[in-house]
Parts: structure tokens; sequence; C-alpha cells
């Protein structure tokens, strides 16, 4: 038990209240997707600094089918850059289905490489090589993004393939246009490998995540694609990720998305977090109805709308370290104080902040010790921060280990569990040091 286990609670929350819907059902013009568990639900996030989350059936593999998309686009961009990947796919919503036929009058080009006309001929741009072949630079790419090797789920690609005359068809339509820059049988081909890659909701959200930290993975720490690319990409999952409910859930939920068929769904919050759900009951657009419902209901209730300003990232966590390493520690008292970790947090404290604060705890401390958290430069904590930091701090305490709060303007409120002594304690004219060392004391055994 960890106090950072207040975020899987979250998700394993959002997981109960949704789990027992019961509309929609999986994909089954594709024959090995109607095969898919119709109970099975998952969420998983991955936050800037790498740290995942889970719930309910997030370790589950299946294919990505749509949701290959937005990877797939970045790598086109990385390649050839904007305007070459322009010139023969849009970036303008269509107000339409999948699988329509979206192509701009005059010039042939699909709308844009969201929808399956467009992801064909995003796809066919990929470069291929004898030394790399297309596939094999998208396979790579994507397994750089989910921060592990990925597979194609072979019967699913069978499956696709006999199935799949409608995408065919779409192939030939933008090649007598004269914007498939390759043969339609191969386009599409590639285009249904590549949504056969198989993945769990643990990779997508890392997958999301990489593109919400401007094209860095956080777990691995490795540059997938540039910092314009991830933000052209997220740009157009925002207008266009959720085809003809784009605009909808843009208002609702604020968050660049993406649905596939086979049940997955990831949305980012930009330079805050990457979140996935998995579940295969898909509502009329194409998308997961437990997904949508739960990636709704958690966008309410953390205030993670894009248009709501979130705190800046990797500004919330000061300072980690022990007691004896303050600037401020007397020589004298060393000893006795390295065992008390603490940990110093600043500004306004939401829910992807108080995720920041929460693992910082499970971090510090020597050897599993007590902890003082320093709430001294924190200027607000919202309601949701605030209930999260109340249920880390009971998880930490519940787990053995022992905590005190410097909280002078009461921010935190009551915390009867872990405020052994604070900063409101001591004498008006006490410094942040000398609260810090009051609490340290108190941990120590000193007091």
């Amino acid at each position: 038990m960890s106090a950072a286990d207040a975020v899987t609670d979250s998700l394993a929350g959002l997981r109960d209240r949704f789990a027992a819907v019961r509309e929609g059902r999986p994909a089954d013009y594709i024959p090995q997707l109607a095969l898919a568990d119709p109970d099975a639900f998952g969420l998983a996030l991955v936050s800037m600094d790498g740290h995942r989350y889970s719930a309910g059936e997030a370790e589950v593999p299946f294919t990505l089918q749509s949701v290959s998309k937005p990877f797939v686009y970045a790598l086109a961009l990385s390649a050839l850059g904007l305007d070459e990947v322009s010139r023969w796919v849009g970036a303008e919503p269509s107000g339409e289905a999948f699988n329509a036929i979206s192509l701009e009058p005059g010039t042939g080009r699909p709308a844009n490489a969201m929808v399956n006309a467009g992801a064909i001929v995003t796809t066919a741009l990929v470069p291929d090589t004898p030394d790399e072949p297309a596939f094999d630079r998208i396979l790579h790419c994507l397994g750089r993004f989910a921060g592990r090797g990925l597979d194609v789920d072979e019967e699913v690609f069978a499956s696709e393939s006999a199935t799949g005359d409608r995408n065919r068809a779409l192939a030939y339509l933008i090649r007598s246009t004269g914007t498939l820059p390759v043969d339609p049988v191969r386009a599409v081909d590639r285009y249904f490998r590549q949504c056969a890659i198989r993945v769990t909701a643990v990779d997508l959200a890392t997958m999301a995540a990489t593109l919400a930290y401007g094209g860095v993975n956080p777990v691995t720490r490795e540059r997938v694609v540039s910092a314009e690319v991830a933000a052209g990409v997220l740009a157009v999952m925002a207008t266009c990720g959720m085809y003809d409910g784009s605009g909808d859930w843009l208002l609702r939920v604020g968050l660049p998305a993406k649905s596939g068929v086979s049940g997955g769904l990831i949305a980012v919050g930009p330079a805050r977090f990457g979140v996935a759900t998995y579940s295969p009951p898909l509502d009329e657009t194409g998308g997961s109805v437990r997904g949508h419902a739960a990636l709704e209901a958690m966008s309410r209730r953390y205030g993670l709308h894009l248009m709501l300003n979130p705190a800046l990232p990797g500004s919330t966590v000061t300072l980690v370290t022990t007691a004896d390493d303050l600037p401020s520690a007397p020589s004298g008292e060393r000893g006795l104080r390295g065992r008390v970790g603490v940990v110093a947090a600043q500004g306004a404290i939401d829910f992807t902040a108080a995720e920041r604060v929460l693992y910082a705890l499970d971090e510090s401390g020597p050897d599993g010790g007590p902890v003082v958290l320093d709430l001294h430069d924190v200027t607000a904590i919202d309601s949701v921060a605030r209930g999260m930091l109340h249920n880390g701090l009971a998880r930490f305490t519940a787990d053995g280990r022992r905590a005190a709060v410097v909280d002078p303007k009461d921010l935190l409120g009551p915390v009867d569990a872990v405020r052994e002594r604070t900063g409101r304690d001591l004498p008006r004219h006490a410094t942040r040091e000398d609260a810090v060392a009051g609490c340290a004391r108190a941990l120590a055994g000193e007091d």
C-alpha cells in the first residue's frame, strides 16, 4: 500500500462506476473482433514522471485498429515534414463516420489522417526501402511510443484482410484521383497489418503520454518524435480524432483523443498525462461506450479540460531529501534527523500536482522511514487534490510510516492521522526551517 495508490483508487472507482454499463456491442464486421470479451474493462494512466497506474483489464492484449492512426501520422510527419504530408492528406474535420468517403473536391485529398481514407494514404507515405521496409518502420516506431517491442495479431490481420473490401474500394477511389502514392493493394495490406498491432491499455497510456510529453516517452526517456510533430498530431486528434463526434467530445471532455473499433481509447492531457481505456462494446460512432463515459467523468471530476489552464509540469515538488541535508540543519542534530525525509511542494495543487506529491512521499524517507510534507510554499489546494492528499496520507500511515505536515496556511485542513506537529503549532515568528526541523525532531523521537 502506498500514498500514490490514491491515483489507482481513482481509476478503480471509475471502473466500478461504469463496469455495469450494457450499451453498445463489440465490432462484428471484423469477425475476430466480435470474439472479444464484452465485460473486459481496463483503465491506465501514465504521468509525465513515468509513473504508471492501472485498474481492471489494463494488461489484456487487443489490437490497435484506428488508435494506430495518430502514431503513424507522427511517423509520416517526422519522415517527410508537414508540408509534404499535407500535399497528400488534409487536416480538416470531416464531420463524417470513420469509413466515409471524405475526399476534398478538386484535389481528391482525404479530409484528415484520422479517417480511414486519410490513414491509408498516411500509411502509404511512410518511406519503404530494402534496408527498412515501411511496415518495419511502423512497428518499430509504435514500439518506441509504447516503450517496448510490439507484435501483430495475425488472426485479426487475416480476419480484417478477408472482410476489408470497403477500405480497398476507398484506396482505389483515392488512387483514381492521383493522391495515393503507392499501389492500392500494398497500401491497404500495410494498413490492415498496422491496425492489427497488439497492445494493452497500459501500452496505450504510455503512447498517449509520449505525445503529452512533447514526443519524449516518459517511461524510457527516449525522444520518439519532435515536440513540433507531437503538437501537430495532438491538434489533429483534438479536431478529428473522434470522427463525427469530435466537436462534442472536445466540448465535454476537452482532451485530444482517438478511438478504435477494438475498444481502445486514448486521451492526452498535454504536459500532464496520457490515459487509455479498453472496453469492446462500441457506440454508433465506433467508440468505446464505457471508455467514453469514464473519461468524460474523469475530466469533469478532476478538472482536466484542456481549456482550464492546468498547472505547469514539473513545478510542484521542489525538494525530496532528508532533514539533515537541509542547509539550515545544525550539525549537532544531523545524526537523529537523518532518519526523516522531507518533501517540499509549491504553487497550486490540482489532480496532476497531487499525483507528483504522493509519488514523492512514497519515494522519500530513508528505508521507508518518517517524512515531513512541507506545504509552506503551496498557494492553493483544490478540493479534488485535497481529497487525494488526505487519502494518500491515510494510506501512508496505514502502511506503518509516520508523517507530519508543515501547513501554515491550513490549506490541507485536518489530517488527524498525520498532524503530529505542523508549522501552525510553532510560534508565529518561527521560520519555515524551524517548522520543518520541529517536525523532523518529533518524528525522529527527539521531542
